[in-house]
């Protein structure tokens, strides 16, 4: 079994703490009790009398007694025999008697733990405080010990006093029962960590003390204090400190450098820690001259040119690291699991020179034997093994080995950072390992009947059943029903990644939807819809992909009079029927290199595709688009990610063209879409259109159709404006306002910190972030004067009822409404939205 670093150090320390009693028990030490007299002679036992048992039974005595009827004894075999029923911990007190010939053996039990009940506790988990005191034995149901009690006590002091909790107090209770119980309770009081005032070093001469101490985790009191926690003092912290001040001088060649001295003091109330070190810097070394030894087994110059340390250059430590690092990764991916690069370095004091000879010990070629997977208790082993790309029966190679590790992190199917690889010698061989890979499986589907909530769709209705992982077998099977005030949706979508051994992938989508967009913060048209697609991908590299989709669907749409935007209007009538039927198809080129599904911190993802309806379709157009996203990691506590998206469309092929009769202004319009009855063929007029209250009017369908229009902002875009307000608005006819319509180039970007360590949990993350970008109505009408920008803070979390995101943002640059001198809006300004936020949604 697994166990955590904090479950191990205090198991080890609350095991040392009462392992000293219980050794002088076993090892003779004089228990308290006494020996009632058992006769002035040795005599011979007819019988043994066991008196004072409760919970304990006889026959564990007379397991443990070395005395049975028959035996004679002695006040030597009285004395061992105590010593013998001391050491089980057992017994409180033990007397022998003798009545005749009877051995009479009277116990007190020592009680047995009812209820032991951890209070009051922060710093240390009451989870790992609970098994390390369980793994020494002061659990509930076992023997209570008092002894054990107290120097547990001292030990927990000492391990709060090491976190800088210098006014921590543990006070244990005991609490008697009936049946000889105890019930234990340790109240933990912790205080407040004593905080570091002062860091003094005296003798760095050659460097400022803020570039000696920049990487130090202690630090004095400031602004970032609160999440860093850096100002309060620790005894671990503190040394972890002194060995990078040791690293820092010897990475600058700085050999003879010594830390001389330590001070730590505390205030009388132990509340201020000030700290001090003296040391000696030294003088600066060189290199005199490198040189690669030993059994390189490639080529010596393919392994010199590795080397990063050379003659003449400062000696630096980390340098010498990272060479030996080199040669040894570089070894181990030909085979040599377990080679060795030994520095052996030659000092010349008096001239101030290291002479480094680099001796290569490459050890046996290993072939890895076999490839054992733990912890997959849903996943099967196949679904783990293809993604492997160190085989059984081939030598052993890190490279593989690390690549591997990558590819099943990017299933998704097991929580962010769990996937750990060991290599494990094979007993009796030294030329054969076996690759053990563990993991911690995640939840990767689920069965979801409930409601959701955001500000663009309000309260959503859902039934969903999903499985990223189908029965283990690495397939993905989704069906959902969806209800809102703008949407319904049903769908059903199939994808097995590995249709075959090599990669190809193939799956199917089918989903009917109808769409009220009056709702949707968007041009105030409805449209019912239904698609049936067929996917297919096909790797390339391990990082590359390539997908092709190709599909048939029919979008019906119903625009309302008066209130649907008039071009919109326009572009039905100019194709004259509200149904497009189209042949789809869709080819695009992916490349993922990030290293975790879930919560990346390195790596890029990149998406080019181009979608389009085929010859012969309703309308005929394409869209291209192009995701980039990189994560760059800052260090442990920070990951930036720069997040870019461009898409454009337009149609293909000649426009289409279309005469109506129109009403002249103040007439009623004719039905958007009406067809035949307005054709300029049915009119009588000397235009072709009924005489004096109507005229005949040319429009033309081109350019991407409305329906596929770009939109932008929200939470998923721009944040802190509307979702889908920004871009292109237009006017209904007879009406003033004005509705997003969206456009056929978006351009949005991104630039976001997260901040792992500040929720220390898998499910959650925070970020700030900046935010730009908006929707035109095509190429010619970009202006980056028009760009909107938002700036602000993040929460998303993957709760056990469904995603959550939240978000505050603050507009950098924003748009208000113009009006006329007499307060009248003639253009509406942006549609602002600080506080954003989705349940029930992915993110």
């Amino acid at each position: 079994m697994t166990r955590t670093p904090a479950r191990r150090l205090i198991a080890l320390a609350l095991a040392t703490a009462i392992a000293a009693p219980a050794w002088a028990q076993t090892a003779g030490q004089q228990p308290p009790a006494s020996v009632a007299p058992a006769g002035a002679s040795q005599f011979t036992v007819s019988d043994i009398r066991v008196d004072g048992l409760q919970r304990i039974g006889a026959g564990t005595v007379f397991t443990y007694l070395p005395i049975e009827r028959g035996d004679t004894v002695d006040q030597t075999r009285i004395g061992e025999a105590m010593r013998r029923l001391y050491g089980t911990g057992f017994f409180e007190d033990i007397r022998f008697a003798r009545q005749g010939d009877i051995l009479v053996v009277t116990v007190t039990e020592r009680p047995a733990i009812n209820r032991l009940t951890i209070t009051g506790n922060k710093d240390i988990k009451t989870e790992d405080l609970t098994r390390g005191l369980s793994d020494i034995g002061l659990s509930e149901g076992e023997t209570f010990d008092r002894l054990a009690l107290d120097r547990v006590t001292q030990e927990l002091t000492r391990q709060y006093n090491n976190r800088g909790k210098y006014n921590v107090a543990i006070t244990p209770t005991v609490s008697s029962l009936d049946r000889n119980r105890v019930d234990v309770t340790i109240a933990v009081e912790e205080g407040k960590a004593a905080k570091i005032r002062h860091i003094n070093l005296v003798g760095n001469e050659t460097f400022e003390f803020d570039d000696v101490t920049d990487n130090w985790e202690s630090g004095v009191s400031n602004w970032l204090s609160w999440y860093r926690r850096d100002d309060q003092y620790s005894k671990e912290k503190l040394s972890g400190d002194l060995e990078k001040l040791h690293n820092f001088y010897l990475d600058r060649g700085y050999v003879d450098f010594s830390i001389d001295s330590t001070q730590v003091a505390i205030s009388p109330d132990k509340r201020d820690m000030y700290i001090s070190a003296g040391i000696t810097e030294g003088e600066v070394y060189t290199i005199s001259s490198v040189e690669l030894t030993g059994d390189t087994v490639l080529p010596k110059e393919d392994l010199e040119r590795l080397l990063l340390v050379r003659a003449d250059q400062t000696f630096s430590r980390a340098l010498l690291e990272f060479t030996t690092d080199s040669i040894i990764a570089t070894l181990s991916n030909v085979g040599y699991a377990f080679a060795q690069v030994n520095p052996i370095p030659e000092v010349d004091r008096a001239n101030r020179t290291i002479a480094i000879n680099l001796q290569v010990v490459p050890g046996p070629r290993v072939n890895v034997r076999r490839v054992v997977f733990r912890g997959n208790t849903r996943t099967s082993d196949e679904v783990m093994r293809r993604e492997m790309r160190q085989f059984e029966g081939s030598w052993y190679s890190q490279a593989a080995v690390d690549r591997s590790k990558v590819r099943l992190q990017r299933l998704g199917y097991f929580e962010s950072g769990s996937v750990n690889i060991e290599t494990q010698p094979v007993p009796g061989s030294s030329d054969e390992v076996d690759v053990v890979v563990s993991v911690k499986e995640t939840t990767s589907g689920s069965f979801v009947f409930g409601l959701g909530y955001s500000q663009l769709s309000g309260m959503t209705t859902s039934i969903q059943l999903s499985q990223d992982n189908f029965l283990g077998s690495g397939n993905r099977v989704s069906v959902a029903a969806q209800r809102n005030v703008y949407l319904q949706r049903y769908s059903f979508s199939y994808m097995n990644p590995y249709f075959t051994d090599e990669g190809l992938q193939l799956g199917y989508n089918l989903w009917w939807r109808e769409f009220d967009n009056s709702e949707f913060n968007t041009a105030q048209y409805s449209s019912t819809s239904a698609a049936a697609q067929t996917i297919l991908g096909i790797p390339i590299t391990e990082t590359d992909s390539v997908s092709a989709l190709f599909g048939i669907d029919r979008n019906q749409i119903f625009a309302f009079p008066g209130s649907t935007p008039q071009s919109i209007v326009d572009y039905i009538d100019a194709i004259g029927q509200r149904t497009f039927h189209a042949w789809r198809g869709e080819l695009a080129w992916a490349r993922d290199s990030r290293n975790d599904f879930l919560q990346p911190t390195r790596g890029t993802l990149q998406r080019v595709s181009l979608e389009a309806t085929l010859p012969g379709s309703t309308a005929e157009y394409y869209k291209i688009n192009y995701e980039f996203s990189r994560y760059w990691p800052i260090n442990r506590a920070l990951v930036l990610n720069t997040r870019f998206e461009l898409g454009y469309g337009d149609s293909y092929g000649s426009d289409v063209s279309r005469t109506i009769c129109q009403s002249l202004p103040g007439q009623p319009l004719p039905p958007p879409g009406a067809g035949d009855p307005n054709d300029v063929p049915g009119g009588t007029g000397s235009d072709g259109c009924g005489p004096g209250s109507q005229f005949s009017r040319t429009l033309v369908a081109s350019g991407l159709p409305f329906f596929e229009n770009f939109y932008a902002g929200g939470a998923r875009s721009v944040r802190g404006f509307r979702d889908n307000t920004l871009g292109p608005r237009e006017a209904a006819f007879n009406s003033t306002f004005q509705q997003p319509i969206g456009g056929a180039l978006k351009t949005i970007g991104s630039v976001e910190m997260f901040f792992p360590q500040l929720i220390k949990s898998p499910a959650a993350r925070v970020s700030a972030f900046v935010d730009v970008g908006n929707v035109f109505k095509d190429v010619d009408a970009f202006e980056s004067s028009e760009l909107r920008a938002s700036a602000g803070i993040a929460l998303m979390w993957r709760a056990p009822v469904g995603p959550i995101s939240i978000s505050y943002s603050m507009p950098l640059r924003s748009k208000d409404a113009i009006r006329d001198e007499n307060g009248n809006i003639t253009q509406q300004g942006d549609e602002l939205e600080r506080l954003q936020f989705t349940f029930g949604g992915a993110f």
